[in-house]
């Protein structure tokens, strides 16, 4: 098996907010292998959107490892991460405007950051044509943001976050915004830049039925990985074709364990059958069996992120006009 593209081992993310640490990722291991399009679900305050933030060099680590595309992000510079980010990855977020400048057309737009990496003119004008052919704009090249559907938009957002050829995509909510039909389109087009360019794909997603449109679910609980879910292609009869056997899908969610072998059981499943802070495991020819054991105690719930970094506590300027505001009320 290759070298995978992303590696983290015991990774710990905290945030400060006053004298309170918020622990927002708590040992989370997690490998993605180069090519793979996969999905990073889970509650709010998870630590998905953490996750995504330090893959994408936006935060730094607190300990552990994160290796991505042979970058150890733990022992980068300010200024190896900034390049980190502008050669090794792509993003594209849910709220489209964090991509685009409305008053230039898509091929400007998909040009500028190729502008500002001082990629030549006949260079840049291939590459862009090229992107915007992948997502399928060519049409629309010349027309500006106000002229395209919400869905044409978040297009050309992929075109720009691959400008600089990234090895990774991140999507913070690609489709969050947009119908059934729509998103279903750009995950074809995520799988479509997959096949021909090799990029590696990395969606966090709300969406119940993301299973579908990627290769593997992996879901974050408490900011550590607890289980994964995959696609398994089985072939079934089709009433309709007599003989004939069109291709269902099958998914089969695996619990998953860390490097020290530990498993985290689901909060719905711990209270059905009573499960406290001590399991029994006992070892039969048939596998391993856990139990409940009687009089533990209840599991204590650990203060995680919010889903977003907490605010920057007001300084300045912004502190006294609050002082003041406060007082007056």
């Amino acid at each position: 098996m290759s070298e995978p593209l992303i590696l983290c081992e015991n990774l710990v993310k905290i945030y400060k907010l006053d004298e309170i640490e918020i622990v927002a990722l708590q040992g989370l291991d997690l490998t993605v292998q180069p090519g793979e399009v996969m999905a990073l679900v889970g509650a709010s305050g998870s630590g998905k959107t953490t996750l995504l933030n330090v893959l994408g060099g936006l935060d730094r680590p607190s300990a552990g490892r994160v290796i991505v595309a042979g970058n150890d992000l733990l022992k980068l510079s300010d200024a190896q991460l900034d390049r980190y980010r502008r050669q090794y990855v792509g993003f594209v977020w849910q709220q489209k405007a964090r991509n685009l400048i409305p008053y230039l057309n898509v091929e400007q737009n998909v040009e500028l950051p190729m502008i500002m990496a001082g990629v030549g003119a006949r260079e840049r004008r291939e590459w862009a044509g090229e992107l915007i052919d992948a997502v399928g704009l060519s049409h629309r090249r010349n027309h500006r943001l106000a002229q395209l559907s919400g869905g044409e938009q978040q297009r050309v957002a992929i075109a720009i976050a691959l400008a600089n050829r990234p090895a990774l995509l991140l999507g913070d909510e690609p489709t969050g915004e947009l119908d059934s039909h729509t998103a279903e389109t750009i995950f074809e087009i995520f799988h479509e830049l997959n096949r021909t360019y090799g990029l590696t794909v990395v969606i966090v997603s709300h969406d119940p039925n993301i299973a579908r449109f990627v290769d593997r679910v992996v879901a974050i609980r408490d900011g550590k990985t607890s289980s994964e879910t995959r696609r398994v292609e089985t072939e079934a009869a089709d009433p309709a074709n007599g003989d004939g056997a069109a291709r269902a899908h099958v998914f089969e969610e695996l619990v998953m364990l860390d490097s020290a072998g530990r498993l985290q059981i689901p909060k719905e499943i711990r209270e059905r059958y009573n499960i406290g802070d001590r399991i029994r495991m006992e070892e039969t020819p048939e596998g391993l069996v856990l139990r409940p054991v009687a009089g533990a105690a209840p599991t204590v719930k650990r203060l995680t992120e919010p889903d977003e970094p907490p605010p920057e506590k007001p300084r300045g300027i912004k502190k006294w006009m609050n002082l003041l505001q406060r007082r007056r009320s």
